[in-house]
């Protein structure tokens, strides 16, 4: 991970900040299974920078983003950066706290305490990825307030209390624009620094298709991110939905484009379908269309 920062010229006083935090934190043989491996990378230098910056100076993160801007790519980045284990916490509407920091539970015919994600990343000095925060109830997530603030303890009920490892680092993500997300709580949004994380830019995009795809020819990735950048500008102008405006999608269409599916039946399964309107896959077929005439093949686009 710090050689991409470095070939993303990420500042180099920032990477020593990096290296002096992973000596100081060294992980255990017992938190290996829990290191990140990213899938991606994620590409913005001066996000990175923003980032890394803060939770070197031991912040908490609230990356706030679109659909498809790598909110959870990038917490994964972050992790393996600083070398450390990760908990990933999905919220809902009927997450509470028992199930944050644990609860008791029958073993060998004694009532014992079974830590709960909070509990073991806060004792483990783990980042904890807090996924959708803003879809909990602020009831369940008044249980943060004590770890996210300068007291950093944690109160367990009927147990004792802990305090949090110096390396825990939690990175909150959300999105106002999924069914169920609502405003964050005040008190709790006052805990985290925010990076709202922009749009993917063209070059970036680029960068990670060669990455994925080292077989794709250079005009077949300029049209592929060329694509995307074209449906999310129609998002913009609420000409379609946010559906079709799928990263996820469009990667795993060129997946099976390189495993030989018609390049066109590709776009509908990873993009196209994902709407179930009567009229907008016609206009999102009609954006494709200006980018991938109908007789392409797989030899077009793939270097053999």
């Amino acid at each position: 991970m710090l050689d991409f920062l470095r070939s993303e010229n990420v500042d180099e006083n920032i990477i020593r900040g990096i290296e002096a935090f992973r000596q100081e934190f060294p992980a255990s043989e017992a938190e290996t299974e829990r290191l990140v491996k990213p899938r991606y990378y994620y590409y913005g230098k001066d996000i990175w920078e923003q980032a890394a910056t803060a939770l070197l100076c031991n912040q908490n993160l609230l990356l706030v983003g679109a659909k498809a801007t790598g909110k959870n790519v990038l917490s994964e980045n972050l992790a393996a950066a600083f070398g450390r284990p990760s908990w990933n916490v999905s919220f809902h509407i009927n997450m509470d706290a028992s199930f944050m920091i644990g609860m008791d539970t029958f073993k060998n015919g004694q009532v014992v305490f079974r830590p709960g994600p909070i509990y073991k990343c806060a004792t483990c000095g783990g980042f904890g990825i807090l996924d959708e925060i803003n879809m909990a109830r602020n009831e369940a997530l008044a249980v943060l307030h004590s770890l996210l603030d300068y007291r950093k303890i944690m109160d367990v009920p009927g147990y004792d209390m802990i305090r949090v490892h110096g390396a825990t680092r939690f990175i909150a993500t959300m999105n106002y624009g999924y069914a169920g997300t609502k405003e964050l709580n005040e008190a709790l949004a006052s805990r985290f620094v925010i990076i709202k994380l922009p749009v993917i830019a063209d070059q970036n995009l680029q960068k990670l298709l060669r990455k994925e795809f080292p077989k794709l020819k250079t005009e077949a990735v300029q049209q592929m991110a060329g694509l995307f950048l074209d449906l999310q500008k129609k998002c913009e102008g609420a000409e379609i939905s946010s559906k079709a405006v799928d990263l996820r999608g469009l990667l795993d269409a060129i997946q099976l484009m390189d495993k030989g599916l018609e390049p066109h039946l590709a776009l509908a399964m990873g993009i196209t379908n994902k709407s179930f309107d009567e009229y907008e896959p016609t206009l999102v077929n009609d954006v494709i269309s200006l980018r991938f005439p109908k007789q392409l093949t797989r030899s077009d686009l793939f270097q053999d």
